[in-house]
């Protein structure tokens, strides 16, 4: 009777228990042997829109970005998202726009919110979820904001001891402005959290990756899907990586102002697949705003999805295709601290100066290198700090003349 009872016991044991080997192949079969983390960029204003967002594309993402600014401000909401994502088996990078304690508390004084628990949240973010915590994306766009928008002069008038800082800038150089931006960070107690709970911190831009990585950030994503050269942005963000030895990715973004914002599901695939073949460690899909207002996934739409899927598919899961297939044989070294837009020959320099006398022959220089190199070229400035090291086949400088 025992052994006849004993039986069917071990068989529903093992019916269970290859029950739950099976759930757990499932719920981590997004995460096996990737070379490249590939995501969506959750921009939406309730935990129901993430968890809609996270089940329909869990099966063929492994890392999710929760980029909100509502959540960004709602502990509970944060939290929830978070286990939820990390439950269906996804890396997680969460956006903050302010850690700095004395501005935390300033703002809870000020404004009655509690933005305070951001702190605390942070301390136990690796303690919650482990190694799927990789970290904090601290504001957005530090290069963009500083060339487009003077949003950091204020930076500059409390280094020069000036009220307006364009005193300073009358007798300032490249080099001092550059020192400034890449200290910024120095008082905001913020990034100091951020490092102190071995988090790495993140952000994206669209210019000034190289002194981005400089200011302290591990891991930038270049904005592509704009009208930018897209093998620009990447010789540019992995010329600076691989110098500085920091991991890069892409973000691709809006490709219009207006709806439908994103580009063509093969477009954004094609994007894909450069930046995957070019060694980007990570790849996201900025999936804001709401569009249609009837889509309850935000702006993807099953099109996006399905060039969403077919990248996981056909490339990243697909060993046949190798990641950093497009490996840089060529660099071109740029001036020391020369923080020019490069987005077109006329953009600015740091955000104070207008094209200079080496504009013209460095943007000439950039076209027809990418011209004959496309993604096998990295773009680096010159610094004693970090040394080609052998790392290309071949060397140009900004002052070369370059043959057709």
């Amino acid at each position: 009777m025992k052994k006849a009872f004993t039986l069917p016991i071990i068989c529903v044991l093992l019916m269970f228990s290859v029950g739950l080997l099976v759930l757990s192949v499932n719920q981590t079969s997004n995460q096996a042997t990737t070379d490249c983390l590939v995501g969506v960029a959750f921009c939406g204003n309730t935990t129901q829109e993430a968890k809609l967002l996270i089940d329909r594309v869990k099966d063929y993402t492994n890392l999710f970005v929760l980029q909100s600014g509502p959540i960004s401000e709602n502990q509970a909401a944060t939290t929830e998202i978070c286990d939820y994502a990390v439950k269906a088996g996804m890396d997680l990078i969460v956006f903050f726009g302010d850690l700095d304690l004395d501005m935390l508390t300033m703002k809870k004084e000020l404004f009655g919110d509690d933005f305070v628990w951001r702190v605390s949240w942070v301390n136990n973010a690796k303690e919650r979820y482990g190694d799927r915590m990789l970290g904090i994306y601290y504001y957005d766009e530090p290069g963009g904001k500083w060339l487009d928008f003077d949003s950091w002069s204020l930076f500059i008038e409390r280094a020069f001891n000036v009220t307006d800082y364009r005193e300073a800038i009358v007798n300032a150089t490249y080099s001092d402005v550059a020192d400034v931006y890449i200290t910024a960070d120095e008082g905001d107690s913020g990034y100091h959290l951020i490092k102190e709970n071995s988090l790495m911190l993140f952000s994206s831009d669209y210019v000034l990756y190289w002194f981005d990585y400089l200011m302290g950030y591990d891991v930038m994503f270049a904005q592509v899907g704009w009208n930018h050269t897209i093998t620009q942005d990447i010789a540019l963000i992995r010329g600076a990586g691989t110098l500085q030895n920091k991991s890069w990715g892409t973000i691709i973004t809006w490709k219009y102002d207006d709806p439908p914002y994103l580009d063509t599901p093969q477009n954004i695939y094609e994007q894909m697949l450069t930046s995957y073949t070019a060694g980007a460690d990570y790849i996201v899909l900025f999936n804001y705003p709401t569009y249609p207002e009837t889509n309850q996934f935000g702006a993807m739409n099953d099109e996006h999805f399905d060039a969403l899927e077919k990248f996981w598919t056909d490339v990243v899961t697909n060993s046949e295709v190798v990641h950093g297939s497009q490996k840089a044989e060529a660099v071109l070294v740029l001036p020391q601290n020369y923080g020019w837009g490069m987005r077109n020959c006329d953009d600015k320099i740091w955000a104070f100066w207008e094209p200079d006398e080496k504009s013209e022959q460095i943007w000439s220089n950039i076209c027809l290198l990418l011209e004959n190199y496309g993604t096998n070229l990295d773009i680096i400035y010159e610094d004693p700090n970090y040394l080609l090291n052998n790392n290309y086949e071949q060397v140009y400088y900004w002052n070369q003349t370059i043959g057709p």
